[in-house]
């Protein structure tokens, strides 16, 4: 398996879309909340050079919808930009690459973290073993973002919302569900986030494995796991999950939608069955069955 962490490419974007003129995206509530939880996972953006077949394959396997938001996102304009929505909440964003002169390949799901001081966040990342690969950027109506190499390799953004981040709920069937860091070093990797956003940490055995499953929390609320990269050779990188109540009958439809199965379903040591499906654009996400509270 081989889910694609293309950094530093990656990264020249992003520098490159923050630092052109006129750049504003949209909030990523729709109504102002005023809540601001430090640590959550809040947005996840798909980089792919497929928009359209991207948009017909997540469209297609799980019911999300998409729409022009009117904005301008500097040099590519407003169409290199489109939201996803799911059962009407916006859950994320699509950035067509090839509107932002980018011709290789660099298609990438981005975790995007919330913070409520992103300068302080971000001035702490030195000095915790990592890099800023674009300091804090204001992004119009959304607020300001900034993009980080971990103190193990992994990328990720931080944001400061301006209009606050989207309220906890029970995830949705087809929608965000968790959002795992897959790392060479797990210790290394905590103290990093334990420094710079400011979590604690809890560790569960694990049946059948010789490692345990490390939860990053805020507030005693789990945010996101921890774990060592079970394929060896591959980038430390943070994965996605979907919730869905069967992974086979969606990577049933997998290929004939144009995506990859990366790897079938099978039962997961820590709960439930998962899978791992790439879209047309080769951007990995993972499949997850997990019970209501």
């Amino acid at each position: 398996m081989s889910i694609r962490n293309t950094g530093i490419v990656l990264i020249a974007l992003l520098v490159a879309g923050c630092a052109a003129v006129n750049v504003n995206l949209p909030p990523i509530t729709e109504e102002a909340t005023g809540e601001h939880h430090k640590g959550k996972v809040v947005w996840r953006d798909l980089l792919t050079n497929t928009p359209e077949e991207s948009r017909r394959f997540y469209g297609e396997l799980f019911g999300w919808e998409f729409e022009k938001p009117g904005i301008n996102i500097g040099v590519g304009g407003a169409g290199a930009y489109t939201l996803i929505r799911h059962e009407g909440r916006l859950i994320g964003g699509i950035v067509d690459t090839q509107a932002l002169g980018k011709r290789e390949n660099i298609s990438q799901w981005i975790t995007t973290m919330s913070v409520t001081d992103i300068d302080a966040a971000v001035g702490r990342v030195v000095d915790a073993g990592g890099s800023v690969m674009a300091p804090p950027e204001s992004i119009g109506s959304r607020g300001q973002m900034a993009v980080i190499e971990d103190a193990t390799g992994a990328v990720f953004a931080m944001i400061q919302t301006s209009e606050g981040d989207p309220p906890d709920h029970e995830p949705d069937y087809d929608g965000w569900l968790w959002d795992e860091l897959w790392t060479n070093d797990v210790d290394k990797a905590t103290s990093f986030y334990q420094s710079v956003v400011g979590f604690q940490h809890t560790d569960h055995d694990i049946d059948d494995t010789d490692h345990d499953y490390r939860v990053l929390k805020m507030n005693d609320t789990p945010r996101a796991g921890v774990l060592p990269n079970p394929f060896e050779g591959e980038r430390p990188v943070w994965v996605n999950y979907l919730r869905v109540e069967d992974p086979s009958a969606v990577t049933a439809r997998v290929e004939e939608l144009g995506g990859e199965i990366l790897v079938e379903a099978q039962d997961r040591p820590i709960g439930g069955q998962v899978a791992f499906i790439a879209g047309p654009s080769g951007a990995g996400v993972a499949l997850q069955t997990w019970p209501l509270n």
